[in-house]
């Protein structure tokens, strides 16, 4: 091992939402002075405007810190900074397998959480060292013994070797990094083996092509060498080679325990795949680097461009974006209502909302999604399985012996405070508590089965309001159930929507189309002819919503006379909106659309 790679550190901060990561990111980052404080802003690594204003990390970020030792020596820090929200626990298995150690964050008010548990057990999964760091440590409410004796008890962590530290005010920073460089370990990787790297994100740039982001692992890279990608047998010349400090920095080459960006020209974005292994065309290494899990997307909805002809800058939006979120899966689309488009998969509906912000903002497009919805797994009578997401290609209901959908396994971790009102709503969601333990006197952790199309919606929200913002969820698929499945239409003006269709639970249709014939009602504008708002299950209306017409009154020029006048001038009125009904055309506006995204909010 070189003197230098033995003065590497990969880590990252991983840890449950809202625990203060960013704000620890932004803390190292001025401690050691890789930004000025004339430069610096808050959430440094959050590059996207979203990530700003919602106070979310969305992608997980790279940067390298350099940072001089009580003893003298000057380490080199490479920090991936990861985001918290269970939806994009996929960007945090990218970070973890590109580095040796992992930040644990523990917020000293609310103690161990779901997802702290989840992170942790996904960090050991990938042998890391793991550093329990306790924050917010100036907060009033802060309780540093109740919080380490939960690392003893939750996380099996040595509680001694745990950092008391407040990333808001900079209290402990220092001896956390001494920290880092004392317990995570350095790098192992030959030099002089064959080129083995991992690309573990990518991001695009209108002048260079894509730049990928990549973690070295063995041999050596620098610009003029020839690379292979292993998954597809492409071939690039490397242009340039470089480490992230807050912009691109250029080097001269990457060694093992690296991590650093290559720009190779590459135009074409479909060859470069996040969790593939770049070695060199003349010297393949032998086996590639243990690839991330497939990201399996549990949310379904359509994009469609408000313009048809924005068709081919959608393609190509929809493209780049997926060049550094891995986890978004398209394939093409069309509809009668919308014409073409695109069906995607997304992790969850955060990672929807944010799909959608993103190529609103950076692409500048006019875009309409359908209702959200979950991947079913069909049997028609000849006993052959299939699955289906999209409510369009239902089949007819004759054909299907069996519908099952998707369960989730939820673990809900709770003050003992709002137990009762956390075990009524998961009963409402259809959920069946599958077992419960006390963590301390005051902390239960529930286990839930329930179906994920339950959880979709707003459950997230009404588990936050119903604990007061203190209970933490997480959740991992845990296979398919039989259910009473039915395809739900809406009808407006007499005409089938399409776009609006969707495949719910039998019990809840009634509830879901009144829900959504209401809110439509308050979307679409009032026409001159009266628009009728139906929810449907094949010939049988569930639910109707009527948008009366805007009426001239015809009658105000008879003063008087007999009523029969006035009957004539009303009945001639009335032919007149049947004839205008016949061709008259409803228009949907985009927040027709966006309404049926949000039917369970209130």
């Amino acid at each position: 091992m070189s003197d230098k790679q033995s003065k590497i550190r990969n880590f990252c901060i991983i840890a449950h939402i809202d625990h203060g990561k960013s704000t620890l990111a932004d803390r190292f980052l001025q401690k050691t002075h890789v930004v000025s404080d004339r430069n610096f802003q808050n959430q440094m690594l959050d590059s996207m405007d979203i990530e700003r204003e919602r106070g979310i990390t969305i992608k997980s970020q790279a940067v390298t810190i350099p940072f001089e030792s009580k003893d003298g020596n000057i380490y080199e820090l490479n920090l991936v900074d990861t985001p918290g929200h269970v939806d994009f626990s996929y960007e945090v298995s990218r970070a973890i397998s590109s580095c040796e150690g992992a930040l644990l964050l523990i917020d000293a008010s609310q103690g161990v959480e779901a997802q702290t548990l989840s992170n942790m057990y996904m960090a050991m999964e990938h042998d890391l060292e793991i550093i329990p760091v306790i924050n917010k440590m100036d907060l009033p409410s802060a309780d540093l013994e109740r919080v380490k004796s939960q690392i003893d008890h939750d996380l099996g962590l040595d509680p001694d070797m745990s950092y008391p530290i407040s990333a808001k005010t900079g209290q402990g920073i220092d001896e956390l990094l001494e920290g880092v460089v004392e317990w995570i370990p350095s790098p192992k990787g030959e030099l002089k083996a064959p080129l083995k790297a991992l690309i573990f994100d990518s991001h695009y740039d209108a002048y260079r092509g894509v730049i990928i982001h990549i973690r070295m692992f063995d041999g050596a890279l620098k610009a003029g060498d020839e690379i292979k990608f292993m998954s597809n047998d492409s071939d690039y010349k490397v242009e340039d080679v470089g480490v992230f400090k807050i912009g691109l920095e250029k080097t001269k080459s990457l060694n093992p325990g690296d991590v650093g960006y290559i720009i190779a020209g590459i135009k074409n974005i479909s060859d470069v795949r996040v969790g593939d292994t770049i070695t060199l065309k003349d010297n393949v290494c032998e086996k590639a680097c243990e690839g991330f899990r497939d990201v399996k997307p549990v949310v379904f909805s359509s994009i469609y461009p408000i313009d048809t002809n924005q068709y081919q800058e959608l393609h190509t939006a929809i493209d780049k974006l997926r060049l550094n979120d891995a986890s978004l899966v398209y394939e093409k689309d069309s509809s009668a209502a919308l014409g073409f488009g695109f069906r995607c998969g997304f992790l969850g509906l955060l990672h929807l909302e944010v799909v959608q912000a993103r190529l609103e903002r950076e692409f500048g497009l006019n875009i309409v999604l359908t209702a959200p919805s979950v991947q079913y797994r069909l049997t028609n009578m000849k006993g052959e399985s299939y699955f289906l997401d999209n409510p369009s290609e239902y089949p007819d209901p004759g054909s299907i012996e069996k519908a099952e959908e998707p369960y989730i396994k939820a673990a809900i971790i709770t003050p003992t405070d709002y137990l009762g009102n956390i075990m009524t709503l998961c009963m409402n969601k259809r959920g069946i508590q599958l077992e419960m333990n006390y963590l301390d006197e005051k902390r239960v952790e529930i286990f839930y089965e329930m179906p994920l199309a339950e959880v979709l919606f707003d459950f997230y929200d009404k588990l936050k309001s119903v604990s007061r913002g203190y209970a933490s969820f997480d959740y991992e698929l845990h296979g398919f159930k039989e259910t009473s499945l039915v395809k739900m239409d809406i009808v407006l003006n007499s005409e089938i929507v399409d776009a609006l269709s969707q495949l719910v639970f039998k019990d809840n249709a009634y509830d879901r189309g009144k829900s959504v014939c209401k809110k439509l009602k308050g979307e679409i504008p009032r026409q001159q002819f009266k628009i009728p708002i139906q929810a449907a299950i094949g010939n049988t209306i569930l639910a109707r919503e009527t948008i009366s017409a805007l009426r001239k009154d015809v009658t105000a020029k008879c003063y008087g006379g007999d009523i029969s006048r006035k009957r004539k001038l009303l009945e001639k009125q009335k032919e007149g909106k049947k004839r205008m009904k016949m061709v008259g055309n409803v228009e949907l506006p985009q927040e027709a659309f966006l309404a049926v995204l949000r039917t369970d909010e209130d």
